[in-house]
Parts: C-alpha cells; structure tokens; sequence
C-alpha cells in the first residue's frame, strides 16, 4: 500500500485533516491542484476569515496546529446581532451574546484564511509520514474492498486504504463516488475583504441583519497599528456583483452606509473577494474505502461561524474512529459509523442556517418587523438565549 490516507484538497480542511491523521501515526498523502497563496495581497489569497469556536480550537492543540496559530489569533468574547431592516440602514435592534455568560474561554478565535493556510503548510513540512504535493489534483478513483486507487492529474497514481475528499463543493472525488448532493441556491453572493476602523472591535463580531443578507464584521488582530476586521457582505447577486466593480472609494461610501456606523468610519485595506452562496449536503457522507468532509460534504452561507467548525467536527468523529480501531481504515463499518455520527448534526445545522439566512433576507416590512422582535425575544429570555450560545459551540439542541 503506497499510504495509509490519501486526502484530496489542500484548503484548510485538508490540511488539517492531514496534520490530525499524521498525527495519529497514519502515512498521509495531501494533494492540492494549487500551491496556497500565502501572503494577503497576493493574487488569489483567500480574504476570508475563520472563526474557530471552542472545540475546534481543542482539536488543534490535540494535533499540534494550535501553537502555530495562537499568537495570529484575534478572540471572539461577544456575538453582537444588529437588525438594521427600516427603511434606512440604521440599527434599531441590537442585542450582545457574551461568552462569559456560558464559559471561562471567548465563543472562538478569529484568523484570516492566507494565514492559516501558510502556518498550516508550514506545519506539515516538520511531519515525517506526510507527502504534501501542490499543482496535482485527484482526478479518478477506482475502489476494492480491500483498497482505493486515486489517479491524479500529472498521470501519477497512488494506493491507500481511505481516501479522504476535502476537495470543496463540487468534490472531484465525490463525483467519481457517484454520491449526490441537496443543494439550494438563494441568489446570493458574498463579498470578502478586511478593512481598519476608527472604534477598536473589542473583541467583539458584529452581524447586521438587512434584506439581502447579513453585513459580518469579526474582529482580527490591529493592522498597521490600527483596529482591523474581516467583513463577509452578503447580498443579491447582481446587487454583490455591482459592489464588486465598483472603485475602492464608492465601495467605501457604500460599506461605511451598511455598516450602521457600529465600528466608525470603515477604510477599505485590502481586495475585494466575491463568493457565491448555497446550501448543499451530501446524501451519504461516504462510498467504498471514501470519506466526505468539509464542503465536499455539506456548504452552508457564512452565518455564525458554523462552517468550517461543522468541517472539524468530521474530522474529528472520523480520526477517532480511526484511531479506536486502525486495523479497520477505511473499511466499510468505519465509513457506515461515521456517516451515523455525522449526518444528523450536519442536516440540523444546513437546515437551522438556511432558515436564519432567509430570515435575514426578508423585505417585506411585516416580515422586517417580525425578525426584529424575534431577536428581542430570544434575548429576553435568558434559558433559550444560553441554549443558543450552547449549540453555536457545537453542543447538540
């Protein structure tokens, strides 16, 4: 057998998939069609952030990633959501979700996505039974009972007893599995930049809710000596497309107007990203001798800082299983456990966030007045509002 693993994907997910198994003891193999960019004013660097809430930071530290990233980390101490859906785009809603409330440690940690790809990449070069290729994509893969066999895109192949797809929504991997997917498209399309304010985040990630979508500010670390966040904007397609083309001084008048004023006078400080915006999951989170994770497994919009948390936690529950029984990598009571481990959860949380994004796209004025006082409610009462904070941590409701 050429590796224990081979893992399809070098994104965040892959590269943590494989510093978690590595670490495990198991021969790894990471493929990426693309080395990762690694600098923040590079073409093509990720401007998106990660929030990693407390258990995820836990698996970090177990597999070594942590120590790496703690010092880039920017805390998440309180979850502040603002409803700013009058008819002008003023807060007349906001309510603070403190993690003091619930636990000695902030919700999470925020990085921005270069960052972590570059600390992440850096870590694996130290790791012995890791192969780490960039420029070369799994491209077919033909599967035993006993085996899997990838074939990779510079005409190379390789053998493992699992394979791992962490290779993003339309998963190549998962494709070749025959496996299908639920998907919902909502018309939208989000907006990743960073900007610096005149008001320090204190530690604190903003969401305003407003037809379209919600204005996201998490806070990172200072930037050039002045307070920074990274800004995901959600809209309507064409409404994201024309902000994307705007230039950098009418795109500013236009964030400084969504923003409510919560942070100050908002300045634009890096390029503008542009995403679009579903929610899909995978109809089996595995096939013969292959596992689902990550996007190739489910997608959710940019809400709550669920996304790639939901990612780690498959990461999880499939190393453990892993490890509790390694002679049985990759068979099929391993993949059968893990797809009842996960699939639940994973269907829970598509359909909890696809509800909340509707919710904050909703126009008519009614409605606009019913997700106000919707949020005053949930606020008010103080055993729903700690119930909330417990399954945004990834505690199951």
């Amino acid at each position: 057998m050429d590796h224990d693993i081979i893992i399809s994907g070098g994104g965040i997910a892959g590269l943590t998939a494989t510093a978690a198994f590595a670490s495990a003891g198991f021969d790894v193999l990471c493929v990426d069609p693309a080395p990762p960019v690694t600098t923040r004013d590079a073409q093509g660097a990720d401007l998106r952030s990660t929030a990693f809430l407390q258990p995820a930071r836990q698996l970090l530290m177990d597999v070594g990633l942590w120590d790496r990233l703690e010092t880039h980390a920017a805390p998440l101490q309180i979850m502040r959501i603002i409803d700013a859906g009058g008819e002008e785009p003023l807060a007349r809603t906001s309510k603070e979700f403190n993690a003091a409330d619930i636990s000695d440690l902030p919700f999470g940690w925020n990085l921005p996505n270069w960052l972590l790809r570059r600390e992440m990449a850096a870590h694996l070069e130290g790791l012995p039974n890791v192969t780490y290729r960039t420029g070369v994509r799994a491209k077919t893969l033909f599967t035993r009972t006993a085996e899997a066999r990838v074939g990779f895109s510079d005409g190379t192949r390789a053998k493992s007893r699992l394979v791992i797809a962490a290779d993003g929504r339309g998963s190549p991997m998962r494709e070749a599995a025959g496996i299908t997917v639920k998907t919902t498209r909502y018309g939208q399309k989000a907006l990743a930049f960073s900007v610096t304010h005149e008001m320090p985040h204190e530690n604190v990630s903003t969401e305003i809710h407003r037809t379209g979508g919600p204005f996201t500010l998490v806070p990172l670390p200072d930037f050039d000596g002045k307070p920074s966040s990274a800004i995901v904007w959600m809209e309507e397609g064409p409404k994201a497309k024309a902000l994307a083309e705007m230039d950098a001084a009418q795109f500013e008048d236009a964030m400084n107007i969504r923003s409510c004023g919560v942070l100050g006078h908002l300045t634009l400080n890096s390029a503008r990203t542009i995403w679009p915006i579903i929610s899909q999951h995978a109809e089996r989170l595995g096939g013969e001798r292959l596992a689902l994770v990550a996007e190739a497994a489910h997608v959710i919009p940019p809400i709550g800082a669920q996304g790639l948390n939901m990612s780690l936690n498959d990461l999880k529950a499939l190393r453990d299983l892993a490890v509790a029984r390694p002679e049985g990598l990759g068979d099929a009571a391993m993949l059968d456990a893990y797809h009842k481990a996960r699939i639940n959860d994973i269907k829970l949380r598509v359909a909890g966030i696809t509800m909340l994004n509707r919710t904050s796209m909703l126009s008519a004025r009614p409605l606009r007045d019913a997700r106000a006082a919707g949020l005053n409610a949930l606020y008010s009462f103080a055993p729903l509002r700690k119930s909330i904070m417990q399954m945004g941590l990834g505690a199951r409701g």
